[in-house]
């Protein structure tokens, strides 16, 4: 075959840009630090990425659900602690008040006492985490106590309010507030049953002159109950507390651990990829040098 001089350009052409393309490549890779900056770079590399970062994805969304799980936590255990505090304050003042040498003025200071206490609880009840109630269930957009209306308004919405802390795993975050702050609208005397319903006995016996030591001290008994609720309520959620941060733990170790394999599927080795940058100038350089010395002779050069 004869080997013209079109022939040897359209080489050296061709070489020379399959080496160009070949140092773009490695620019990008440098640039970006990734192996590929394409899918057809590499559609198995490429395939792989897509699931690793859907998963990646995944951890970190679970992460910035325990902030959202924590919060709830954390702000309802603060809100128990305080409320049993109160009924820790109330029961001090109801064997004060249960003493028959107290007067029925001491009686009502007494009272007054108790009245801000309740209003007290009525605002931890309605404790909110954003825009949202903590105390009422699934309604979390309805104010959960009201002692202002008729009938007084309390907790009626039992149902967990769960978040999902891991693939399929959702833990609630909410206490069942029917049992701490209810409100017994068919009572006609305490009975222990409710919270906010006693609460308001206890004031109104408070205020009566007729009633006598005995009668008030009926009520400890009806605020040990209440706070045993209180206590019980701690007690659940501190156990599910413990589980949320050993889900913490293992979620931080998947999102370590997913991080790792991304970075292995997608993350170029820098010092292999200067290695073959160097090499690929040594080539490139090589044919130009060739080119040079092929295209480089005319007929007037062969005359002389």
């Amino acid at each position: 075959m004869r080997v013209t001089q079109g022939m040897l350009a359209s080489n050296m052409l061709r070489n020379l840009s399959t080496s160009y393309a070949q140092l773009g490549k490695y620019q990008d890779q440098l640039s970006t630090g990734k192996k590929i900056n394409r899918p057809s770079d590499d559609p198995v590399v490429a395939m792989k990425g897509m699931v690793y970062r859907t998963n990646l994805t995944e951890v970190q969304q679970f992460k910035r659900n325990f902030s959202e799980a924590n919060s709830w936590i954390d702000n309802s255990d603060s809100a128990l602690d305080e409320a049993t505090q109160v009924l820790q304050r109330i029961r001090e003042l109801v064997v004060q008040a249960s003493n028959d040498t107290y007067e029925s003025s001491q009686r009502a200071s007494i009272a007054q006492e108790v009245k801000q206490l309740t209003d007290h609880l009525v605002t931890i009840a309605n404790t909110k985490v954003g825009d949202k109630y903590i105390f009422n269930g699934t309604d979390t957009l309805k104010q959960p106590v009201d002692l202002n209306q008729t009938p007084p308004v309390a907790p009626t919405n039992s149902q967990q309010v769960n978040i999902e802390l891991s693939q399929g795993i959702y833990i609630p975050v909410n206490v069942d507030a029917t049992k701490i702050f209810g409100y017994d609208t068919t009572a006609t005397a305490a009975n222990g049953n409710r919270l906010f319903s006693d609460l308001q006995f206890l004031n109104n016996d408070l205020n009566d002159p007729t009633k006598s030591g005995k009668d008030i001290n009926q009520y400890l008994s009806y605020i040990d109950k209440h706070i045993n609720n209180f206590l019980s309520a701690r007690a659940e959620l501190g156990a599910r507390m413990n589980r949320i941060e050993l889900m913490e733990d293992r979620v931080d170790q998947q999102e370590v651990i997913a991080n790792k394999i991304l970075s292995d599927n997608e993350d170029a080795d820098i010092e292999q990829v200067i290695t073959d940058l160097k090499t690929q100038e040594s080539v490139h350089r090589a044919a130009l040098g060739v080119g040079a010395r092929i295209i480089q002779p005319t007929l007037l050069d062969f005359l002389r």
